[in-house]
């Protein structure tokens, strides 16, 4: 017999059981992720074109029946839509909230604007809060003076703006030479208004800066520029609309100058003079009322 020759010859092998699951199940995750992402594409896809056919047809603003307008005596629904430059038909969700309440509150005389957007039914809310009209007023602009009203903070108000309203503003109070630098000044003067024994009548603010308030009591009374001692003179001036009277009798002051709060000038005539702590020092002057030190009551 003839022996073989040769190297003997391999066992063929074929994959094991567990590693020939494990491809299927690498192959059957592709195929998932491949199937979702199709997916997902799709629906993508089917949301944008209804998402925007609801904006373009759906959720829509027809008519002025949809907008909602609550809060105010004065501004009617009208208003609102010219003042809010709504032209119908008007995709709701083209509308922007914030923008609309920077535009209205700058065009109507309100004092606060609250805008949302209701998608069932589709309605544009709008809920507002009316500014109240303290004074006349009056400033200065390149085409002359101006005539209009301020608000509780001292905000301007045009004749326009409180177009429909029946008695605007208190014609016993006004407000001259306004601008909006002023502001914090006026309203911080509105606060203190009924304090005034006698009545506040006017504040006026000069070319130079200069703030002046005529009171019912003391006539008028120069506070001097804008710098930080506004509250200071406010005490003084409260304190000697209601104890400088009494001291005059039937006499009444030219002016009251209390630029300095601690040192008070005061005219009786046409000659202003410092006041003095003592009536009898000089001929012709008053004794002042001493004013109460800072944070006293």
């Amino acid at each position: 017999m003839r022996a073989n020759s040769g190297s003997p010859q391999r066992p063929s092998t074929s994959p094991s059981p567990g590693a020939q699951r494990r491809q299927e199940l690498r192959q059957q995750r592709r195929a998932d992720r491949l199937r979702h992402g199709w997916r997902f594409l799709v629906y993508s896809a089917l949301a944008a074109a209804v998402g925007y056919g609801l904006m373009r047809q759906g959720w829509m603003l027809r008519n002025a029946n949809q907008v909602e307008v609550s809060g105010s005596a004065l501004v009617s629904r009208e208003q609102v839509i010219e003042a809010a430059n709504i032209r119908f038909p008007q995709p709701l969700l083209a509308l922007q909230p914030s923008e609309l309440s920077r535009n209205l509150s700058d065009s109507l005389p309100v004092e606060l604007v609250r805008v949302s957007r209701l998608m069932m039914p589709p309605r544009l809310r709008i809920e507002l809060k009316d500014r109240q009209v303290v004074a006349r007023a009056e400033r200065r602009q390149a085409g002359g003076l101006a005539q209009g009203f301020v608000d509780q903070r001292g905000a301007w108000i045009s004749e326009r703006q409180t177009h429909g309203l029946a008695s605007p503003g208190d014609s016993s109070l006004k407000v001259l030479g306004w601008s909006e630098r002023h502001r914090a000044t006026i309203a911080r003067l509105l606060e203190v208004r009924e304090d005034f024994q006698g009545g506040l009548r006017e504040i006026r603010f000069d070319p130079e800066g200069n703030l002046w308030v005529t009171t019912g009591n003391l006539g008028a009374v120069r506070l001097g520029l804008e710098d930080g001692q506004l509250d200071r003179r406010l005490l003084a001036l409260l304190h000697l609309n209601k104890n400088l009277p009494k001291k005059l009798g039937s006499q009444r002051p030219g002016s009251v100058d209390l630029t300095d709060p601690d040192q008070p000038e005061l005219s009786v005539g046409s000659t202003p003079r410092p006041a003095s702590a003592n009536p009898g020092t000089a001929p012709g002057n008053v004794a002042i009322p001493a004013v109460p030190p800072r944070g006293a009551q």
